[in-house]
């Protein structure tokens, strides 16, 4: 008789430190699985404590709490067997594990045995490595357990000790085999991979590929569970799948959502089951900015946002992704206007509110700025206006947003995109000033891209907010590229310094001009000390302004141009 097993993975939305409501989901998902007829459930990394949970897991108390959680967990488990990602400690040592809990007891825990330590990840600095493989049988089918990066790449040295019901009886494993092998060596059938995996462009793709690489080399099925969920400027977006043993695709859960994915294992692989639409790569980045905003708001418990409008690109998509992500009703926009402000640019700020239905308010700031410059006339006497006046005017406008936001309770959204936070133009405790950067992962050839994606799903941006010159309107006739390179030229630039570490040597060959290059370089370096004081933003590309740069404010180094 043909062994069939059915799986549920819980794609779930967790919270960094909330014990009570993270177990709580976890057995919600249990009991929906239970009623589907599935006899495993697989919730992501971390999921009782939610992911990354940082220094909490320097501190004993949150140990003793996640383990009274995860006895409390496990004590109301009854009628599937649930494989959960929890911190674990041991003895000295400190563990991301997984526990396979069965009929209200844990009966194993796997420790994570390849620990990250790049980019948004540090691991190593809370963890002790694992060197075991676990493998449990349910319904004649061995499983075994990887968390994350044990199945990214080779790993170090795994050493066996076969567990349950004949699993990897006699079983000795190569000194340098990977955590896959490992588990397959033990005795695994099918690979379940719990997953706290963040999203960034094109990263459901390199999963793919990898996933399919650790099948090709153990000849298993494979379950990847990834969370799913905003955490400060990281975004896990779900899309969880399983692969057959030939590597196909056999299911595929939606991402960005909370999902529930039922798999059927027969004879040790997974039957083709319900494959989620794909989206553009535009569709992507949107979600990806929506579910920041969304968690972000919702885990920290604002009542609301507040958005200045500039009646430009920038202003515009933030205050779409507020909206979709939050409702008109949590939304208000503020047009502060100046001498220097265009017709053109109060009216668009109007037109957009009204296409979104978004509480809307004009404070001019003109009487303002006067009296500032009239106090400051002694010791502006004699000299030139300059960028001083122009930066005097966006700080007006940043305590004008502070204010409102310190009697509502209501949080700032700052407007600044990537290119700008990668060369300075921004002003610090003026456009910089706020609570959340929501586009500032996001370079402005990208920013006009979302835009029109958005406009195609319902035009409420004008056309010729897409289609005029970007200008600040911090003195007249201005426009961005007064100050800065085209964007088509700038952007590139950036990516490759900045995101992709090649050299401005190397970038000076591939036909940017050596002025350009040493310019945009230069700034990026000099604007350090700006983004070390900005606000925190959503992370949607492989390398942000964030967790994964980290640059020296004081440093006289720079590279050779040629």
């Amino acid at each position: 008789m043909a062994s069939i097993v059915k799986i549920a993975i819980a794609q779930i939305n967790c919270t960094v430190g909330d014990l009570p409501g993270n177990t709580a989901k976890i057995l919600e998902y249990c009991e929906r699985a239970r009623n589907a007829g599935a006899a495993l459930v697989v919730a992501p990394e971390l999921a009782l404590c939610g992911y990354p949970p940082e220094d909490l897991l320097l501190r004993d108390g949150f140990y003793s709490d996640c383990e009274a959680a995860l006895s409390r967990l496990a004590s109301q488990v009854h009628g599937v067997t649930l494989v959960v990602g929890h911190p674990h400690r041991s003895g000295e040592k400190r563990y991301n594990a997984a526990s396979v809990v069965q009929e209200g007891r844990v009966v194993d825990t796997y420790h994570k045995h390849t620990l990250p330590n790049y980019t948004v990840f540090d691991e190593e600095r809370y963890f002790a490595s694992g060197t075991q493989p676990c493998v449990f049988r349910l319904g004649g089918v061995g499983f075994g357990v990887n968390i994350c990066e044990d199945s990214w790449g080779p790993q170090g040295r795994l050493h066996t000790r076969p567990r349950g019901e004949d699993v990897g009886a006699g079983i000795e494993l190569d000194s340098v085999a990977t955590a896959p092998q490992g588990a397959r060596a033990a005795g695994a059938q099918v690979l379940l991979v719990l997953n706290a995996s963040p999203y960034h462009m094109g990263k459901q793709e390199v999963r793919h590929e990898i996933m399919r690489e650790r099948v090709a080399e153990t000849g298993m099925a494979l379950v990847y569970a990834n969370m799913v969920g905003g955490q400060d400027e990281l975004v896990f977006d779900g899309a969880s799948f399983a692969l057959d043993r030939l590597g196909h695709v056999s299911c595929q859960l939606p991402p960005f959502e909370e999902a529930l994915g039922i798999l059927t294992i027969v004879e040790g692989d997974v039957r083709p089951g319900g494959v989620a639409k794909g989206e553009s790569p535009d569709a992507q980045v949107y979600g990806a900015l929506c579910l920041g905003v969304r968690d972000y708001i919702h885990k920290n418990a604002f009542p609301g946002v507040l958005i200045g409008l500039s009646g430009g690109v920038d202003s515009a998509l933030t205050l779409c992704i507020a909206c979709d992500a939050l409702g008109p009703g949590r939304v208000r926009a503020i047009m502060m206007p100046s001498q220097y402000t265009s017709d053109m640019s109060v009216e668009d700020s109007r037109q957009i509110v009204r296409n979104l239905g978004v509480g809307y308010v004009e404070i001019p700031i003109r009487p303002v700025f006067d009296a500032f410059l009239a106090s400051l006339a002694p010791e502006f006497a004699g000299l030139a206006a300059d960028a001083t006046e122009e930066n005097l005017q966006a700080r007006i406008r940043g305590t004008i947003l502070m204010a409102l936001s310190n009697k509502s309770g209501a949080i700032v959204l700052t407007t600044g995109n990537k290119s700008e936070m990668a060369v300075g133009y921004a002003t610090l405790y003026g456009d910089m000033a706020g609570g959340f950067a929501v586009i500032k992962d996001i370079l402005k050839t990208l920013v006009y891209r979302l835009c029109r994606y958005r406009n195609g799903i319902a035009r409420v941006i004008p056309e010729r907010v897409l289609t005029r010159a970007p200008t600040a309107e911090l003195r007249a006739n201005q426009t961005d590229q007064d100050s800065l390179p085209p964007y088509e030229v700038l952007d590139p630039i950036i990516a490759a310094y900045m995101e992709n570490d090649v050299s401005p040597a190397e970038i000076i060959s591939r036909g940017f001009r050596a002025e350009d290059v040493e310019r945009i370089v230069e700034m990026i370096h000099r604007s350090e000390y700006k983004r070390r004081q900005a606000p925190i933003g959503i992370r949607i590309t492989h390398r942000g302004f964030g967790k994964d740069w980290r640059y020296p404010i004081t440093s006289r180094y720079r590279e050779r141009y040629r």
